[in-house]
């Protein structure tokens, strides 16, 4: 009986993945039109054959939870495309991982406008910095980070900042430029020293505020 009740729980949370991929494909196809919002998740639900209140049983947060799912979509695609980081010096898996993150987002370059103009919005910052952690702490991980202390914390909020305005840029003026952004900030803040000496938990936390109010009114 209890292998009976594993395997229906499996399937139930199988079915839920699938059909939650299935949303946020639809909600892709909608949102550069109709903006990161309740209908166009409902629009989308509909669009795979759910009720209004089946959707919302599977994203009772509607577009905060499609949000959350696109967010871990682009970090899966962007470290599937990853090699192997050790051949590499760390300012380049750093370089890379920004690189793959971003052009992960950029494939759904219309919908990730909508996605990131909603996230920018005051209400939604908490949300906002707690995915764009999720994607500075894979990031990190694949490159080989295991710093347990404070620096653990520095380097994500660091990198945290880096990939909310180089998606800004790039968004606006292309991977050209947000590379060669990219480039600066690597090379003004990768080595460690120089964050223990130029830089301060308040300073990271600024700076990811402001990449979101770019993201918001650029």
């Amino acid at each position: 009986m209890a292998s009976m009740d594993m395997a229906s729980d499996t399937a139930k949370t199988d079915w839920a993945s699938e059909t939650e991929q299935a949303l946020l494909d639809e909600a892709l196809k909608l949102a550069p039109m109709r903006g990161w919002t309740w209908p166009m998740a409902r629009a989308a639900g509909a669009a795979i054959g759910l009720t209004g209140p089946e959707t919302e049983l599977l994203i009772p947060h509607g577009p905060a939870d499609l949000a959350a799912l696109l967010s871990r979509r682009h970090d899966a695609k962007a470290l599937a495309s990853l090699a192997d980081p050790t051949p590499l010096k760390i300012r380049g898996r750093i370089r890379a991982a920004v690189g793959a993150r971003l052009d992960a987002a950029a494939a759904d370059e219309g919908a990730v406008r909508r996605w990131a103009g909603w996230l920018a919005l005051p209400l939604n910052t908490p949300l906002a910095l707690r995915l764009v952690w999720e994607s500075a702490d894979q990031l990190w991980r694949w490159a080989g980070d295991t710093a347990t202390d404070e620096n653990h914390y520095s380097k994500r909020a660091i990198l945290a900042g880096i990939l909310i305005s180089a998606l800004a840029i790039r968004l606006q003026a292309g991977e050209a430029e947000a590379m060669a952004f990219v480039d600066r900030r690597i090379e003004n803040v990768m080595a460690f020293e120089q964050w223990k000496a130029t830089l301060k938990p308040a300073d990271h936390l600024r700076e990811v505020a402001m990449a979101l109010a770019k993201l918001r009114y650029r």
